[in-house]
């Protein structure tokens, strides 16, 4: 089925997705012109995923013009071809067409937080990335942010010991506005897994926050 032979325009979801659009692109909402590259909407889409849960919309401009595209239907395919191949565990997303005239669309498609999080884009059979939002930027999460992920699915209570290496990390929180796992290590003189397992362990316990950034993640107080 052609979707310009059978969706009539309807204004009352037009309205709401110029209204979505007039937002921009933010923590939940990215637009793509076309699926030329589905296999970047895909990371998106695990970032959504993994994160808070988002919206793409294929047929709009980075400057949020509805420019629509005129085949759906080849749209819709190559993207669901690219999330088969390349996201574990497999995810399931919520597609919509929405019809901007007889000859345009704008193919929507809604991403809820995944219980099955962190999902990860297969670059190849033995290599796997993890895509999180931050901001309006899909950003490659580091391992300990991936464990964040992981781990934050439980809504169980986590237990800590505040020991020597917690005091000195608030001590060093009280002087500078954050720390990183680098820095906690030289801090500590604990090992790269010691000190990574701690800094998981205050963020999933509500102490400290994480904050990725493209040199790395930081950790602050909460």
């Amino acid at each position: 089925m052609q979707f310009n032979e059978a969706l009539p325009v309807n204004k009352d979801q037009l309205r709401a997705l110029k209204q979505l659009v007039s937002s921009g692109e933010n923590l939940h909402l990215e637009f793509k012109r076309r699926a030329s590259s589905p296999e970047q909407i895909v990371r998106e889409m695990i970032a959504f995923a993994n994160t808070s849960g988002g919206i793409v919309l294929v047929g709009v401009n980075d400057d949020g013009e509805l420019s629509g595209v005129k085949y759906p239907e080849e749209e819709s395919l190559v993207i669901r071809k690219a999330l088969k191949k390349h996201c574990r565990p497999q995810l399931r997303v919520n597609e919509t067409v929405i019809p901007l005239s007889g000859k345009k669309f704008v193919v929507q498609y809604e991403i809820p937080v995944s219980r099955q999080r962190p999902h990860v884009f297969m670059v190849s059979k033995k290599q796997s990335v993890t895509y999180i939002r931050i901001r309006d930027m899909s950003m490659k999460a580091t391992r300990e942010m991936s464990e964040i992920v992981r781990r934050g699915k439980s809504a169980k209570s986590v237990q800590f010991t505040y020991g020597d290496h917690e005091s000195a990390l608030m001590k060093h929180l009280d002087k500078k506005e954050h720390i990183t796992l680098p820095e906690f290590q030289i801090l500590t003189g604990l090992s790269y897994e010691a000190a990574a397992e701690k800094l998981i362990t205050l963020v999933l316990a509500n102490v400290l926050k994480i904050t990725p950034t493209e040199k790395g993640d930081t950790y602050s107080r909460q």
